[in-house]
């Protein structure tokens, strides 16, 4: 297992090198000029040129890429334009907001979802499951902005129960964890009541239920555990999307995380912001999946066996070569 892991991490490296050009060439490409953002429309042609000399930016294309790549590959994501910081520094002291967002999130889909998707296998095409699969398709069709808003007028301007901005407290998260899990729980709740529908319909869990265990045993304790794998990948792309996809919430509720930080960098045009925010925000990505991953071979036995014979196979095959 420990050989698959680092395997897995060292396949992060020329990911996350291809993601570094792709960005650094779409923000060398993009039209406008940080230098003339930072100066204004009042700056002469020699401060634009020194200002430009001074961040790098009259170097060619190859140049200035070989360059971000050195300082890729020594964890330096270079300095804001407008306000002169280490982006690395900013990038990790606005990552907790972001991560206890997303966390929350979804825990608050897993929490509610699953439940609900084993309600509507249990009761398929009953009136429950039809209600709970309308609401489903609500849900996928609102945008989160939009719920987002809803939800401040709602909660924060008419009743003045919850705060509409900030990061200041577990309740200022109330509200921006909720428009953010409205489109994943909808999703849960459909690949839980799928998932379960193939499972409660096989052999060994009919065979459960004329043991004469309770059905409740039979639900959780034999179909549930069958049915993760596919819940499993879900739950793990949906993390990594709420990580990198908070930029939208994360503006309308004003919460300092990477989101915010990447809209601020995307306004003004400061390419260092917006590649490392990407970069960032793709690193963890890529941690999720590997651990989503690992998350298999805990539920499932046999997926953990097949890493295991998978990479004593490969090292009995080098032996024999040698």
């Amino acid at each position: 297992m420990s050989r698959y892991i680092i395997k897995r991490l060292l396949q992060m490296i020329p990911i996350l090198l291809v993601v570094a050009i792709l960005i650094f060439t779409l923000m060398y490409f993009v039209p406008g000029d940080p230098v003339q953002i930072i100066l204004g429309d009042n700056a002469s042609a020699e401060q634009i040129a020194e200002t430009k000399a001074a961040f790098g930016l009259d170097q060619p294309y190859i140049v200035r890429l070989g360059k971000y790549l050195a300082g890729i590959c020594r964890l330096d994501f270079g300095t804001s334009y407008m306000k002169g910081t280490n982006v690395g520094a900013d990038l990790m002291a606005r990552f907790p907001n972001t991560l206890i967002l997303a966390t929350l999130s979804i825990l608050f889909t897993i929490v509610v979802g699953i439940p609900l998707g084993i309600q509507c296998a249990i009761r398929a095409n009953k009136l429950t499951d039809k209600i709970l699969m309308f609401l489903t398709m609500l849900g996928n069709s609102m945008p989160g902005f939009w719920m987002a808003l809803l939800l401040v007028l709602l909660f924060s301007v008419k009743l003045n129960l919850l705060p509409s901005n900030g990061a200041g407290g577990l309740k200022y998260f109330i509200l921006p964890v909720v428009a953010n899990s409205i489109g994943s729980l909808a999703d849960i709740v459909r690949q839980t009541r799928s998932s379960m529908l193939e499972v409660i319909r096989s052999d060994y869990v009919v065979t459960a239920r004329s043991k004469g265990l309770l059905n409740r045993d039979v639900i959780w304790k034999h179909a549930l555990p069958n049915a993760l794998i596919p819940i499993i990948t879900l739950c793990g792309s949906r993390f990594g999307a709420m990580l990198g996809g908070t930029v939208i919430i994360e503006s309308v509720f004003s919460i300092p995380g990477i989101g915010t930080y990447l809209v601020n960098g995307i306004n003004s045009r400061d390419y260092p912001i917006v590649q490392g925010s990407i970069i960032y925000i793709a690193f963890i990505f890529a941690i999720i999946m590997l651990i989503t991953d690992l998350i298999y071979a805990y539920v499932d036995p046999r997926i953990k066996a097949q890493y295991v014979n998978g990479a004593s196979k490969k090292g009995k095959v080098k032996a024999n070569e040698n």
